[in-house]
């Protein structure tokens, strides 16, 4: 306990913008006030092993570093290799391979890393354990008008290449019943079917998609698994049983990235699992599942998507969970990119994992946004929801994020950059972020080192690396709250996905970070969660499923692992099953509250539809609705489009904090509560803020730089809050006071405004391809001033001296203004801190004295200029198997057109004195 006290002491030690004025002595720290900061609350990467190319010496040197910048572990993913490399590839899974996998596990155990792996190697599941049968399938339909004697084959071209099978002939004469033709086949495929009238013949063939594991590592090349045969799923994990002897020592959990198993619709046994789970033989009604335009076609698509989510779900998310259980071992799965119910899929597994895919628009001031170096995806962070809810309603602790992809284009994304759109993640519910990624490189491999090609390219050669650990000590001090305790949400809106699957149009429906707009953006649950979120309240989803897990006490909803919420809403939609219906009747029976924004109107399927209509009608013509409330039990049944309203005379209210613009995450860890709040207005928020949840005392803890103080509070309970746009600060509520806390320093008023012009000295510290000559700088520019200069990445030293005025009631903030990219910064010899977001901008007080001060800042620039210097020179440093490296749009890769990236301290360079506010 000493020794988490001395680490806190070190945090409270170090300077920002909003903070206490000296750091309190570790004797006076009172316990609790930053939870600890654990293995899981830094930040964790998918660490790339090019080639599986990888040797002792190199992953001890390497595991060392990224302990020493703050990573907490990594999740190995071995990917194709790099050329002229090709006799150090290691194939996978053979014993020199697990040699290196042994040896990184234990040195990670003695630096305290933790390590996953992923269960393959590039992705989706697959390999050369994989055969033909076992392979991913699809479906194929021909359909022919009846002629005695006709011959039916394959006709699929692309498909007869692979494995293929014929599964069902079906006869539907002309005002008959289906008629099974499979056994009245000669051996040429022609049918012996004794009938002369008008009739369709539909055949149903499963042919092999042929698709090969993508990004596939030595060893590991092969086909991509068939997900939804329990037979081919269970063979594949018994191959990783057989390989490692069943013991897998020093793994945390196994990894299984988005499912994006192209094309694979079908599987050998899916007309059996149809009708045991549906209640009736799809082969007798073929017509209406291949068909489009009709209801009946919807409805009987529907039954296959939902079934093909079941065998996804049992056959391989289940199968895959529950043998890693006995393995004593944890899964961690990307939902996303599937067929089926997301919720349900991520809550099967024991850490949901979301990914944020390209690029936001923050109107933060000073924020760069080059519209030519980023991706046209705008991450959403209610899309993350469906991990996190799926964690929070299961009493998992742990939401993960593959954080990053395609941010920008290579070499171009800086930290300013990275942290609002890791900041919308934890929005969404993450608090166990990945980095995509850090890529294994060897000593020995020159600049840039190895590369993986869709990341933000942090290995130790990005010159960027010397500041990662300020970067990542903000991650860690968000995540160590952001783990603490239970969720607290008002509200848990029920997600429709009978109306996604309700579709007369295709086969499998493909739920995406790609395609958002066509499944989630455009439908009232978006809009509903969307509202909800905007007006303060707290927000998971809930599914048809996870509604079974749900009790009531005290009126309220407990979910599993004791977080509560106050009521479940069903927004507008098409489709609810009967017995949804029942189980949310049910539920209010004993107490809850269930919201409907309109009366359902239908049940989804084929099966006996009109029957379960009827029930359906039934169930809710009993309630006795007075004006837009019935009494059901001990709990009520509301209905209305104005939700809010509704909820309001329930007594339920948003936060208030939402007014202002304010973003949050609330949590309850006993007796504390904590509000993680995001300032990503263009606006600085100065106010009284009111707090739904209670208590005599606020602390604030700027996660930015550490600091603890005690926030002002007024008669009408209200904590005084500052936070400067593209800023974030932790509220914590306590129920009684707490002793050791100095009180926070705010910002009063207009600061007085003084200049450091200077001059100041520039050296070149650490990068290349050569170190600079020393520069001397009257006006602070970019560096990018010489041929040595412009072609630099890495960092640089800026010194000068000033004078300052300062006196004890006063305030000082050092203001570095524009930095490209990032800098870490010393006054008087001692060490300030990291400045690597906007604002860039330090507390100083504590390190000032009156009179003359020496300041000196190390900035580090992007890869970028060091990169368009290689390319214009014809350098050859990308040369990989496989993909080899892309740009952004997935063309050749060529930064030899890029302009000239400004690098450096641009500044204005100020001290902003306040007067303290009281």
């Amino acid at each position: 306990m000493r020794k988490l006290y001395y680490c806190i002491w070190f945090l409270l030690s170090l300077t920002a913008l909003f903070g206490c004025k000296d750091p309190v002595p570790p004797s006076e720290i009172a316990p609790g006030v930053w939870p600890e900061i654990t293995q899981t609350a830094k930040p964790w990467s998918r660490w790339w092993w090019m080639g599986s190319a990888v040797d002792k010496e190199n992953l001890s040197r390497l595991l060392a570093e990224y302990e020493n910048v703050g990573i907490g572990g990594l999740e190995i993913a071995p990917i194709y290799g790099a050329k002229g490399h090709e006799d150090k590839f290691i194939d996978f899974l053979t014993p020199q391979w697990k040699e290196m996998l042994a040896h990184t596990v234990q040195e990670a155990k003695r630096l305290d890393l933790g390590i996953d792996l992923t269960q393959g190697t590039g992705w989706p599941f697959g390999g050369p354990m994989v055969e033909p049968t076992s392979a991913a399938q699809r479906l194929i339909h021909q359909s022919y008008d009846w002629v005695p004697g006709m011959r039916v084959h394959l006709e699929d071209e692309r498909a007869i290449r692979f494995a293929h099978q014929l599964m069902t002939v079906m006869g539907y004469p002309d005002g008959g019943d289906p008629v099974s033709l499979t056994n009245k086949m000669d051996k040429e495929g022609r049918l012996t079917w004794d009938y002369e009238g008008n009739a369709k013949v539909i055949a149903v063939f499963m042919a092999q998609t042929g698709q090969q594991v993508k990004r596939a590592a030595p060893g590991g090349q092969g086909f991509t698994l068939d997900h939804f045969s329990e037979e081919a799923v269970a063979a594949y994990l018994s191959h990783f049983d057989e390989k490692f002897n069943s013991e897998f020592p020093g793994i945390r959990a196994f990894y299984n990235d988005s499912f994006e198993v192209y094309g694979s619709d079908f599987t050998g046994a899916f007309f059996d699992f149809f009708k045991d789970r549906r209640g009736y033989d799809l082969r007798d009604y073929l017509p209406q599942w291949i068909g489009e335009g009709l209801e009946v076609n919807a409805r009987v698509k529907y039954d296959y998507r939902h079934t093909i989510h079941e065998m996804l779900l049992e056959n391989f998310t289940e199968q895959w969970t529950d043998w890693a259980h006995s393995h004593g071992k944890k899964t961690k799965n990307q939902a996303h990119g599937s067929p089926g119910n997301l919720l349900d899929l991520y809550a099967t597994v024991d850490i949901p994992e979301g990914e944020t895919f390209g690029s936001s628009y923050f109107p933060i001031p000073g924020l760069r946004r080059d519209s030519a170096d980023i991706r046209n995806v705008d991450p959403d962070p209610i899309m993350l929801k469906f991990a996190a809810s799926a964690a929070h309603l299961t009493g998992k602790k742990l939401v993960s994020s593959e954080t990053f992809t395609w941010l920008g284009e290579h070499f171009k994304s800086s930290f300013s950059q990275a942290k609002p759109e890791l900041e919308q993640a934890f929005l969404g519910g993450v608090n166990h972020m990945f980095y995509h990624g850090i890529t294994y490189s060897p000593e020995e491999v020159e600049f840039p080192g190895w590369l993986f090609y869709a990341s933000l390219n942090l290995n130790t050669h990005n010159s960027l690396w010397p500041h990662f650990k300020g970067f990542n000590e903000y991650i860690a001090r968000c995540q160590s709250v952001l783990q603490s305790g239970l969720p607290q949400h008002e509200v848990l809106l029920y997600w429709p996905v009978h109306d996604i699957w309700h579709d007369d149009k295709g086969m499998s429906k493909m739920i995406t970070v790609h395609n958002i707009d066509e499944w989630l953006h455009s439908t009232a649950f978006y809009k509903e969660a969307t509202k909800l979120i905007n007006s303060g309240y707290g927000v998971d989803f809930v599914s048809d499923a996870l509604l079974d897990k749900l009790e009531v006490s005290d009126g309220e909803l407990v979910l599993t692992g004791g977080a509560r919420a106050k009521v479940i809403l069903i927004p507008k939609s098409q489709l609810l099953p009967h017995t949804t219906l029942e189980r949310l009747l049910d539920l209010a029976e004993r107490g809850a509250t269930v919201v409907f924004q309109e009366k359902p109107k239908d049940v989804p399927g084929f099966s006996a539809f009109s029957s379960r209509r009827k029930r359906m009608e039934t169930l809710w013509e009993e309630l006795a609705f007075e004006r837009n409330r019935a009494k059901k039990g001990k709990g009520y049944v509301l209905l209305g489009s104005e939700t809010q309203d509704l909820l309001r005379d329930q007594g339920i209210h948003g936060e208030k904090l939402a007014d202002y613009g304010l973003r949050f995450v609330k949590r309850v860890s006993g007796k504390r509560g904590f509000y993680y709040l995001v300032n990503h207005t263009e606006n600085i928020i100065d106010t009284w803020i009111p707090f739904n949840m209670e208590g005599k005392e606020h602390i604030l803890l700027d996660p930015q730089q550490g600091q603890v103080g005690r926030a002002l509070q007024n008669e009408n309970g209200e904590a005084y809050v500052q936070i400067p746009s593209g800023e974030s600060l932790i509220v914590q509520v306590l129920e009684s006071s707490v002793q050791g806390v100095e009180d926070w320093e705010y910002l009063h008023g207009r600061p007085e405004v003084t200049e450091i012009k200077g001059p100041w000295s520039v050296s070149f510290h650490s990068g290349g391809p050569i170190l600079p000559g020393a520069l001397r700088m009257n006006d602070l520019v970019t560096w990018t001033l010489s041929e040595e200069s412009d072609a630099f990445s890495g960092t640089a030293i800026y010194e000068t001296k000033f004078n300052v005025d300062k006196s004890e009631d006063g305030v000082y903030v050092l203001d570095l203004g524009v930095v490209r990219e990032s800098a870490r910064v010393w006054i008087n010899e001692e060490e300030v801190g990291f400045a690597y977001g906007l604002p860039f901008r330090l507390r100083v007080g504590a390190y000032l004295i009156p009179g003359e001060n020496q300041l000196k800042v190390e900035v580090a620039n992007l890869m970028a200029n060091r990169i368009r210097h290689m390319d214009r020179k014809g350098e050859v440093w990308r040369n990989y198997h496989e993909i080899n490296f892309v740009n952004i749009d997935y063309k050749p890769f060529d930064a030899s057109g890029w302009e000239l990236m400004p690098s450096g301290l641009l500044g204005p360079v100020s001290i902003l004195s306040y007067q303290k506010k009281y």
